[in-house]
């Protein structure tokens, strides 16, 4: 391993290094002493590796989310999360994040606590709004108008509120966290249902701003 990373660029040394950080702020906590664990573990210079997180604790929990999206992204092809409809799929995509995640359960509690801070709540904001877009993505949306941030903006809400059951869950096989996950997609269908079947109804009923506009300014 520290041959193969022996010419690496920092980015592909912070891939490198982030799951391993994370591994290790369990014990640690987010700072030096889990990056320099991380780095002897793969012979890499100590260092070096501090250069490949300017921003500190931030950093390192970035890029273990970025190395979390990947892992996601490499456990599914295109074809099995086609073959699914739209609730399993996003259903098995945060499932199949937090079971990721799951190793380092503490290490995820000290990073939330971080992102926490006054100071790093816009880019926690920014990370979880990211992990919504990739699990979207992954399931196969391609909205480009307003539903691209509702649908985002809705999963990133069920996601935060899961991943808080999911950190307090000693069930078997985290089933709470699962029953819990299911009853909230469920509420998401049921709005969305609601409001297709709103919009159904109003989509032909005339526009009261459309006909008075018509009144004042009468078509030549």
């Amino acid at each position: 391993m520290a041959q193969d990373l022996a010419d690496a660029t920092l980015d592909e040394l912070r891939e490198a290094l982030a799951p391993i950080v994370a591994a290790n702020a369990a014990f640690d906590g987010w700072n030096g002493a889990a990056l320099d664990a991380a780095a002897d573990s793969l012979g890499i210079d100590r260092d070096v590796a501090h250069l490949a997180f300017p921003g500190g604790a931030v950093t390192m929990i970035d890029a273990w989310f970025a190395s979390i999206d990947r892992a996601l992204a490499e456990r599914f092809t295109p074809e099995a999360l086609a073959a699914m409809k739209i609730r399993q799929r996003i259903t098995t995509l945060v499932e199949a994040r937090l079971d990721i995640a799951s190793p380092n359960r503490e290490a995820l509690r000290r990073a939330l606590a971080i992102l926490a801070m006054p100071q790093n709540a816009a880019r926690g904001a920014r990370l979880g709004w990211r992990s919504a877009d990739v699990m979207w993505r992954l399931a196969g949306d391609s909205a480009t108008d307003y539903n691209h941030y509702t649908k985002r903006a809705m999963l990133g809400g069920i996601y935060a509120a899961t991943v808080a059951v999911f950190l307090q869950d000693d069930s078997d096989s985290h089933a709470d966290t699962r029953a819990f996950l299911a009853r909230r997609i469920e509420n998401i269908m049921q709005f969305e249902k609601a409001k297709a079947q709103f919009l159904g109804r109003t989509t032909h009923r005339p526009s009261l701003s459309r006909l008075i506009g018509r009144l004042r300014y009468p078509a030549i």
